[in-house]
């Protein structure tokens, strides 16, 4: 009983607002902050945040006043405040405090774009910049994670201790390094020998400081968004092809940087239409954070995560859906005008020597009189005649030079130009299956599965007649068929037989969770897999179909998810 009584004090104790400390003497306190800190105005923030995080004379609140980071970092802080310290939030609250955060303590568009792909939920592979957050940072989470976050060293030491306490392992996975054979050579000169943690706080504190020149730059220039309007769409969704269309933005009533959408797309490839209504929040002045829902579409609510350039001319990123985020589109978005606008084409590729090939051009306010002058598809390309025209699409007739210059091209119509749409190839070279490496989730039962969709890409060699180098050019997708090939991973492994379903087209269906008396062992249906993409026309120099292979791992459910609703709506 007395164990429990003192529990409950400590709970009552750790709930109330600490007493104020003493002041101390900043030169003689270790701890004290060395750098500026950003001070915190926001009432809210203050009410619900000062009760930990104390507030000094210059208005600074500790730890968060020494940090900068995305809507997303800004959300899982607060999410781990009400699952660990008894933060408590109603949805408005968390909103206006994560807004608040994000604008005064965010990222610079030039700073948040390289690390895009964690709110856009890509599932990537990632370059890491060096062995030590290899071995420290990298061994649990992913690089854009820590790159999303930028602190003062203080912050980041801190940090690095707050791991310590929570998951003491990562003490021994990376943290810190065994002492080496009483027998071993001693190291080479100039060798770090300092702990792992020691070597990566200051590399985080230098690539990641907390104050920076595009921070400072972004403070002066952010303005309020004003993206009301009409917003031509170009959108592209793996195995389904491109999308074209227009989005209706308008600025709700109740905030500056919140607005309200309608969008309409149309698949190049079958005519089938997307019909959408939502609502957006722009963070930081250029981060858009949205949710589309329709009641006709076979996906119900999609998210949106876009990176709106500093203009206020053109977006781009990804919406996405799914259990796991697995299904989405690439997105561009570009602000419609009074003047003419291209922004795509119907195909990827032109081959050298072709005749007569209609390619149909896509964009905003073409006017009915167009003619084969007005168009310019580079050197090599003559445009022959204009078979068709609308508004927002013009279908012209092209030949290609066969000594015309391999590579990626723009199409022009009079001074409107959309960059690099489409490439003039010899012969394709070799392709790939994209993605490189996937991953899907067993489920169905009592957990969603997490799917897959895969393309089979075309390849030209390029200038220097040397396969996946970096002058190849992409050439888009291809017609092929897939099907699921063994990795053998260990003795008698039979994943092939067990993990899921391939169609012909490129999608993975998982198979259930749970044991399966079936397999050795009655073992779960997880396993890694090739998936092989033949193409159906094209050929390699011995006449034989080309043919690519992706790596997919095939794995359980995630079965722990910690969330709280009002901060991530």
């Amino acid at each position: 009983m007395r164990l429990v009584w003192t529990i409950l004090l400590s709970a009552v104790a750790f709930a109330q607002p600490p007493a104020a400390a003493p002041a101390k003497d900043p030169a003689k306190d270790p701890k004290a902050p060395t750098e500026d800190g950003i001070p915190v105005t926001s009432r809210l923030v203050i009410s619900k945040c000062s009760a930990c995080h104390r507030k000094d004379e210059k208005g600074n609140l500790s730890r968060i006043s020494w940090e900068r980071t995305t809507p997303e970092g800004w959300q899982q802080a607060i999410k781990r405040m009400v699952r660990l310290n008894g933060l408590t939030l109603s949805p408005e609250e968390a909103r206006q405090i994560v807004k608040y955060l994000s604008n005064h303590h965010g990222l610079a568009p030039e700073e948040a774009k390289p690390v895009m792909y964690i709110a856009e939920k890509r599932m990537i592979d990632e370059v890491v910049p060096n062995q030590i957050m290899q071995n420290t940072c990298v061994i649990c989470h992913a690089q854009g994670r820590a790159a999303s976050w930028r602190r003062t060293k203080q912050e980041w030491s801190l940090l690095v201790d707050m791991h310590a306490g929570y998951f003491p392992v990562v003490e021994f996975q990376g943290f810190r390094a065994f002492p080496p054979p009483p027998d071993a050579p001693p190291p080479p000169p100039g060798t770090d020998t300092r702990h792992p943690a020691d070597q990566v706080v200051d590399y985080l504190a230098k690539t990641y400081g907390l104050q920076s020149p595009e921070w400072s730059a972004w403070q002066a220039r952010m303005r309020a968004p004003k993206l009301s309007g009409r917003w031509l769409v170009s959108a592209n969704m793996l195995g389904k092809g491109k999308f074209t269309g227009e989005m209706t933005i308008e600025k709700s009533a109740s905030a500056e940087d919140e607005f309200t959408t309608s969008i309409t797309l149309k698949s190049v490839r079958d005519g089938s239409t997307w019909k959408r209504q939502g609502k957006a929040l722009i963070y930081t002045g250029y981060a858009w954070r949205g949710r589309s829902t329709s009641a006709t579409d076979s996906v119900k609510e999609m998210r949106e995560a876009m990176w709106v350039s500093p203009d206020q001319n053109s977006a781009e990123g990804r919406w996405f859906w799914g259990a796991y985020d697995e299904s989405g589109f690439d997105v561009t978005l570009r602000r419609a005008g009074d003047s003419i606008q291209v922004t795509g084409v119907d195909r990827h590729s032109l081959k050298s020597g072709s005749t007569g090939t209609k390619v149909r051009v896509f964009g905003d306010r073409f006017p009915t009189n167009l003619t084969p002058d007005d168009f310019d598809f580079g050197s090599g390309i003559s445009v022959k005649r204009v078979t068709a025209s609308t508004p927002n699409e013009v279908t012209v007739e092209v030949d290609v030079d066969a000594k015309a210059i391999a590579g990626k091209r723009d199409v022009s119509v009079r001074r409107s130009v959309a960059a690099n749409v489409l490439a003039v190839y010899e012969k394709v070279d070799y392709i790939k299956v994209s993605p490189d490496t996937a991953l899907a989730r067993l489920g169905g039962t009592s957990h969603p599965k997490g799917f897959q969709q895969f393309e089979a890409i075309a390849y030209s060699n390029g200038p220097d007649g040397k396969p996946r180098t970096a002058d190849d050019i992409e050439l888009g997708p291809i017609d092929a068929d897939f099907t699921i090939e063994e990795f053998h991973a260990v003795y008698g492994d039979d994943d092939k037989e067990f993990v899921g379903t391939l169609t012909k087209e490129g999608f993975f269906t998982p198979a259930g969770e749970g044991p399966n008396p079936k397999r050795k062992h009655g073992r779960n249906n997880y396993g890694d897999v090739w998936v092989v993409a033949t193409a159906k026309t094209e050929k390699d120099k011995e006449g034989k179909p080309l043919i690519a292979k992706s790596y997919l791992v095939v794995t359980v459910p995630l079965y722990v998810q910690w969330d709280q609703p009002e901060v991530a709506q």
